[in-house]
Parts: structure tokens; sequence; C-alpha cells
């Protein structure tokens, strides 16, 4: 299906940006994390390991699709100088039902992210969608941008995730278990205990310098020679 189809579809097709962009856009040019630096606090305090910036990041990621969804729908419905509650009450709504999803099925993952999993609602990126696209753009187009936006905040929780646990422990995904079950108790990569690790990696000073070296490397990327 093309970006065009797929807009005409969902209706306002000439006011909404294609599926290409609002990718695009989410997942690298505007990146919540790496762009807009928007979300750092849950970003640096739980990427100690991959898997959980992999748990934080898939709710995360679900987060601003329904939240973008919701928003989205009721836009013509909400008066404009009480939006900002509401948006913030929608988004409490589904932040407390994703925490009881994890409760409920994840529950040893859920405790080990504590707090950061209801200050999910705190996140500006989240906020900032709804009030500068999902208020502005139809649910197809918002749908989209959610899926885009919440995917690039997840993968930069991964990447840093991932890098700490490597660098800090000589694992990777260990403890996959406590999200997928105890098929996967394995981590991905076990550099075994001949490998100290460098201590620093896993404790706040590393994530503030693997953070800042990801900002590099995108930087370097999209400057123009």
């Amino acid at each position: 299906m093309s970006d065009t189809t797929a807009n005409s579809i969902a209706g306002n097709s000439s006011d909404s940006p294609s599926i290409r962009a609002l990718l695009t856009s989410g997942l690298w040019s505007n990146n919540p994390a790496l762009v807009q630096l928007l979300g750092l606090c849950p970003l640096l305090a739980v990427s100690n390991t991959a898997i959980n910036g992999l748990s934080l990041g898939i709710a995360t990621a679900f987060t601003v699709f329904l939240s973008n969804i919701s928003v989205s729908v009721c836009r013509k419905f909400i008066l404009a100088d009480i939006r900002i509650p509401i948006y913030v009450i929608l988004i409490s709504g589904i932040v407390t039902m994703i925490g009881l999803l994890m409760s409920a099925y994840a529950h040893e993952m859920y405790l080990r992210l504590g707090i950061f999993v209801p200050l999910i609602i705190t996140n500006c990126a989240i906020l900032a969608r709804a009030e500068s696209f999902a208020s502005k753009n139809n649910v197809f187009a918002s749908a989209v941008d959610g899926i885009a936006t919440g995917a690039g905040f997840a993968l930069v929780l991964v990447a840093l995730g991932a890098t700490r646990e490597l660098i800090g422990q000589g694992t990777l995904f260990a403890d996959a278990h406590l999200l997928f079950g105890t098929s996967t108790s394995t981590p991905l990569i076990d550099l075994g205990e001949q490998y100290q690790g460098l201590l620093i990696a896993i404790l706040p000073p590393g994530a503030f310098i693997l953070f800042g070296l990801l900002l590099v490397l995108k930087n370097l990327s999209t400057t123009k020679p």
C-alpha cells in the first residue's frame, strides 16, 4: 500500500505527512532522545542493561502509540484552554493500564523498573507528540507517528543499555527471562567470569559518558561534509 493510498484511507490525505516522513522523523531525524533530548531521566537511569532498556522502551512506545490515537480521536471535542490537563489524564490512564499489565505478566521486571514505569506519565516526549502532532492530525497519521516516536526512543534505550551491559558486565540480554519467560534465561553474549568488566559503564557517570558518545555519533552522521 502506498503512502498516498494509506493516507487517503485515513482521510485528510492532503494535510498528513507521508508514512516514510513520519517514520524517518521519529526513528532518526527528529528522534526524541537523540535530537530533542527528551525523556533523559528514565533513559539514563534505567539503561544499565539491555533488557531493562527494552522493557521500558516497549512500555513507553505503547504509551506514545495509544496516547497519540486517543488525543487524535478526541481532538475535536477538547477545549483548547484545558487541552494539556486532558492529555495528561489520557496518558495517565494509559500508563496505569500498561503498569497493571506489566505487574500481572512480568512482575519481577515491573519491580525492577520501579518508579520509572509510572514516571512514563511525565515523559515530555509523549506530551510533546500529543500537543504538536496528534492534536492536529488524523488517527492514522497519529498512530504512525506514535509508532515511530516510541520505536525511536526504545531503540536508543536498548542501544545504550546493551552497550553499558556489555562493557560493564560482559553479557548481553542477561535476565531476559524476566520479560520473555524462562526459555530465554541464557544471555545472547556471555564473556564469562574471566571478564572483569568496567564498573563505570553501569554506574550513572557511564550513562552520561556513553549517551554523550551516542550524541556525537548521531551528529557526525548527519553533518554534511
